[in-house]
């Protein structure tokens, strides 16, 4: 198995929805964008799987030294060779890919954000970081396109957020904002023991509305010089924004369940939005 197969076998084992953004690219910025989504993968399954925060820790340090060892041609790990392969023609900042991890590590230490702008800092780091590194595998003309990139990426993680409410607190893990709880009045032993109230449908449909705004935003932002050939971000955006559909249709039961849409629903809308030019 060579180190772009290894990467393009851990992309469509993910399921995720950033396989169906990026299946349509040309074989040269999918290889990228594959090996790029396939580190983030790693970093981010060594906090998710790993039990022992120490041997999490160890795990990651490991992921730093192979960044480095990417960037001074020696790398050991499939991903690790399939970056080096990359890197040559696309702008892959090693302090970029450095932050990802740092956004990682995060997950390791703190569990709960204060407030709004705590929260941004980790979204910025394991997602808007992402999304500017893809822009650069995309392609653009217009530096605004980098401030989209960073929006979308919040976006992103902030759709992440509300879908895997429940998923996170049995992980010990509450990523909504504590001010956010106290506002709507849900207590953190609440989401912790996945009792669903109509103050935490409340909280939900505020936290939906937030992460709207920033794609919207991220919109707004895109130069329609860029818009075509920044597609896979906006076949991303559209299934994320179907899937916050979705959840708010079942009234937010995300403490229990993890809403999902189907990989046909996920091709249909990769489609619609590629031929359509990248119409959101």
């Amino acid at each position: 198995m060579t180190p772009h197969d290894y990467c393009q076998d851990k992309a469509a084992k993910s399921g995720s929805s950033f396989y169906y953004s990026f299946m349509f690219l040309p074989p040269e910025r999918r290889q990228a964008i594959t090996a790029l989504y396939a580190f983030c993968r790693e970093v981010d399954d060594v906090v998710d799987e790993c039990q022992d925060p120490q041997l999490a820790q160890t795990k990651l340090a490991w992921w730093r030294t192979e960044v480095d060892r990417v960037f001074d041609g020696e790398p050991t790990h499939p991903v690790g060779h399939a970056l080096k392969a990359v890197g040559a023609r696309f702008n892959l900042p090693r302090e970029q890919l450095q932050e990802i991890i740092d956004g990682m590590e995060m997950d390791l230490t703190q569990t709960r954000y204060l407030d709004f702008k705590g929260l941004q800092l980790y979204c910025y780091r394991v997602a808007s970081v992402v999304g500017l590194l893809a822009a650069e595998i995309f392609g653009y003309q217009d530096r605004q396109t980098l401030k989209y990139a960073h929006d979308l990426g919040l976006a992103f993680q902030l759709t992440n957020i509300i879908r895997d409410v429940g998923e996170d607190a049995r992980r010990g893990r509450i990523y909504l904002p504590i001010e956010d709880l106290q506002r709507f009045k849900v207590p953190a032993s609440e989401i912790l023991e996945a009792r669903h109230s109509d103050r935490f449908q409340a909280l939900m449909a505020f936290q939906t509305e937030r992460a709207i705004r920033f794609y919207d935003q991220a919109f707004a932002l895109l130069p329609a010089v860029d818009r075509k050939s920044q597609r896979p971000g906006l076949i991303m955006a559209a299934i994320y924004r179907t899937l916050l559909d979705e959840i708010a249709r079942d009234g937010y039961l995300v403490l229990d369940r993890r809403t999902s849409l189907t990989p046909l629903r996920k091709i249909w809308i990769a489609g619609k939005t590629w031929f359509g030019g990248g119409r959101k």
